[in-house]
């Protein structure tokens, strides 16, 4: 699992200006001086812990950049110190190197498992441990810059009026929201913040064969007064190999958009209040008086005493006469807008 490091290819020393933290965790430190030095001289500030527990503090006190950690030692050994420092979200990031005297594949599986990107057995060669360390750190470094490219990438979406979400398909979870995304979900009725819409994960699941074939699937809108939200599928993302149902993770950009400028359009054409225009605008829609009732939360009998003042406002004695009026007007306006 490790890769294969000419020491001689890569210099030890950091590049200038470059400020690296090491955790060094051994029971026995005497025998690790050479190390400690060469890392001193390369330009590391070198921390070093006696045991697990101190360890442990240790990394999260300080952030380090990487741990150099003994698999042997009393107590807690390096192997739970490891499983405990992936599983805390301040160090879960941080490369684990394992020093071991223990070459067994059992033991070396061990380290992989728990959480070690690297090990090197024991006594440690100090000029073949920092040319690993540079490899790591290196990649490390990669994956840190490419995880905040893709974070200012989706945040910038939010200013463009897009909002993104990632959605983990076999159980609706909501891996990643932009604040945009958050709050438009929230607006729109998206539930608890933690799962997506039953809606969009209905709508994810149904075209999942499309989306995994590479073919975009038709976009879903949810309709809430004047405001449409759409969702348009955009990749999966995430490690395939950690999703044993093959469902995967997706990357939803979404974008609201509002019929409230018509409104406005409508009542300034024909004198309207802004309740008769809404009316007005979901006659032109198609809809009859029971739905237009259900979408103002209105009873049927008041969204008639509306039209009967609109119809005398526009000079119309008749439904489909107000509504050729005002399509009218709204193909103007959509005619202005692009």
């Amino acid at each position: 699992m490790s890769e294969a490091i000419d020491p001689q290819r890569l210099s030890p020393r950091l590049p200038r200006g470059e400020h690296r933290v090491v955790l060094l965790v051994d029971d026995a430190p005497d025998n690790l001086a050479p190390l400690h030095d060469a890392l001193d001289g390369a330009g590391y500030t070198v921390l070093v812990a006696l045991d697990g527990e101190s360890a442990i503090r240790r990394a999260r006190q300080a952030l380090p950049d990487m741990v150099l950690l003994d698999a042997l030692m009393p107590g807690i050994d390096g192997f739970e110190v490891a499983r405990r420092l992936k599983a805390d979200a301040l160090t879960a990031t941080t490369p684990i190197i394992f020093m071991t005297g223990l070459t067994e594949p059992e033991h070396l599986e061990a380290a992989f498992e728990a959480g070690g990107v690297d090990y090197v057995t024991k006594p440690v060669k100090p000029r073949e441990v920092m040319a690993r360390m540079a490899l790591h750190l290196r990649q490390a470094r990669q994956a840190r810059d490419g995880a905040r490219e893709r974070s200012q990438a989706r945040h910038a979406l939010d200013a463009f009026g897009y909002a993104t979400i990632t959605v983990r398909a076999s159980d609706g979870r909501l891996l990643w929201q932009t604040p945009l995304a958050r709050e438009l979900l929230r607006q729109h009725g998206g539930g608890d913040s933690v799962h997506a819409p039953e809606a969009v994960l209905h709508w994810l699941r149904r075209h999942l064969a499309d989306a995994q074939a590479l073919r975009e699937p038709p976009r879903l809108t949810l309709q809430n007064g004047p405001r449409r939200l759409s969702f348009r599928l955009h990749q999966r993302v995430g490690d395939e190999d950690g999703d044993p149902l093959g469902q995967g993770d997706w990357l939803i950009v979404m974008q609201e958009t509002s019929d409230e400028s018509a409104f406005s359009a409508l009542s300034q054409a024909f004198g309207l209040t802004a309740r008769e225009a809404e009316v007005l605008y979901w006659v032109v829609k198609g809809k009859i008086n029971r739905d237009i009732a259900d979408i103002l939360g209105a009873s049927p009998a008041t969204v008639k005493k509306h039209l009967e003042r609109i119809h005398a406002k526009m000079g119309v004695e008749t439904r489909t006469a107000a509504a050729a009026m005002a399509m009218q007007r709204v193909r103007q306006l959509e005619t202005l807008r692009g």
